[in-house]
């Protein structure tokens, strides 16, 4: 049986070459698997959050509408099957093991290696190419412009979902910066999807569509409407649908979504209202604003690794109107002080904890600073692990059970989700 650790294996060589933004590599590399890239009808997703959301949406519509759907997304929560699926179902470990060495066979021994993000976006290129697609759904993994998924011309659809300040030591200090790197996912003459965006970015996108001669839809939030017992429902133009996933953000990321789907319409696709409405009610993403349980109790996951999705999951906590513990662990390369002034609130309690196996922030640290950005926390506690942090949070008592919330990581999320099961 193939498990995870054969694939880590297999990619865990190309890791000590890092995050190194740069098309050279991997277009040397497809080219000698045929350009694989090439066979692929595909939709590009961009963005600084939000991309995750768009992509599982879409897919799940055109597997429903009956199409052979690719997608590919980053980073994967507990295995790297997440990454590759199609309709919905992640590759099977046996032949993404078999890609990678085929991969490695084609690596050219005599130039520079490529990435290990690198590596496995060739292998979804070429497995999808290998399934014959009908269509892929492609999120970039950082920026866009030097991104190893940016490597063909002629995009059914490029999607900009937002645009705030994250990556800004690779991509630029400012968010014109960014939203610089993040157009380069725009092709001359085919169509745009653009999300709300700061006016600096606006601008940016605005000048760069006008450029390339982009058709492009600006997108507005669909509109909320009557909550079922078991789903919400929201309206995009003339399009009635149910939401999911949770949290007022989903108004813009389905609209982005529900947007594609009318341009896929009106390029020939046959993709019916049943289909876009069975589609949406069966989307799943795990990790984000996701309600799970450990030992018995509640327990919210979210990645919140960013400023903005920070502020995306405070907004939808203060809905609850329950006292919260958060439970948070961060990589170091994060914004600690920004990801704090929009989580945190008075009366609030926090434990931190450690992102194992990654390059994390010191717990410490991160208590020194959170209490004095919010001096008003009931409570800020370290631990050495994840679970001895949750066990001590319901071992606490209080008159009413908290609402409890994991975040801060998605890598720590993934542990969690690993391990949690078993403890």
């Amino acid at each position: 049986m193939i498990t995870n650790d054969r694939i880590d294996a297999l990619v865990q060589p190309f890791q000590r070459f890092g995050v190194n933004l740069g098309l050279e590599r991997i277009e040397r590399l497809l080219a000698n698997l045929g350009n694989p890239q090439q066979q692929v009808p595909f939709i590009h997703v961009a963005g600084t959050n939000g991309k995750g959301s768009v992509c599982a949406y879409l897919s799940s519509i055109l597997t429903e509408a009956g199409y052979r759907v690719g997608r590919y997304t980053s980073p994967h929560l507990v295995d790297w099957t997440e990454r590759i699926c199609l309709n919905e179902k992640p590759i099977d470990p046996t032949i993404l093991v078999e890609l990678l060495k085929d991969i490695q066979k084609a690596i050219a021994p005599d130039a520079e290696s490529p990435t290990q993000f690198e590596v496995i976006t060739a292998a979804a290129w070429f497995y999808f190419a290998r399934s014959k697609v009908d269509i892929a759904v492609m999120e970039v993994g950082l920026g866009g412009r030097l991104d190893a998924t940016n490597v063909s011309d002629r995009p059914l659809v490029s999607i900009i979902t937002s645009i705030s300040k994250e990556h800004w030591q690779r991509l630029g200090p400012t968010v014109a910066d960014i939203a610089r790197e993040k157009v380069g996912i725009l092709k001359p003459n085919r169509p745009a999807v653009i999300g709300p965006l700061p006016p600096e970015a606006k601008a940016v996108v605005a000048a760069k569509i006008e450029e390339l001669n982009c058709p492009a839809i600006w997108v507005k939030p669909a509109k909320p409407l009557s909550t079922s017992p078991q789903t919400r429902w929201a309206k995009y133009q003339e399009i009635e649908y149910p939401l999911p996933l949770l949290g007022d953000v989903q108004l813009i990321n389905s609209a982005l979504a529900i947007a594609t789907v009318q341009l896929l319409q009106q390029q020939g696709w046959n993709i019916s209202l049943e289909a876009i409405q069975q589609g949406m009610a069966k989307t799943r993403w795990l990790g984000r604003l996701q309600g799970t349980t450990w030992q018995n109790h509640p327990l919210l996951v979210d990645g919140a690794h960013n400023p903005a999705a920070a502020a995306v999951l405070r907004q939808y906590v203060d809905t609850l109107n329950k006292p919260v513990t958060w439970v948070m662990g961060m990589l170091s390369t994060k914004d600690h002080e920004d990801i704090f002034k929009a989580l945190l609130g008075p009366g609030d309690r926090l434990h931190l904890v450690p992102v194992p196996d990654h390059n994390s922030a010191e717990p410490a640290a991160l208590a020194d600073l959170a209490q004095n950005i919010c001096p008003q926390l009931t409570q800020c506690q370290t631990h050495q692990d994840l679970f001895i942090a949750l066990h001590k949070v319901w071992d606490e008592p209080t008159d009413t059970e908290p609402l409890v919330i994991l975040c801060g990581s998605l890598y720590l999320i993934g542990y969690f989700f690993k391990y949690h099961q078993v403890r």
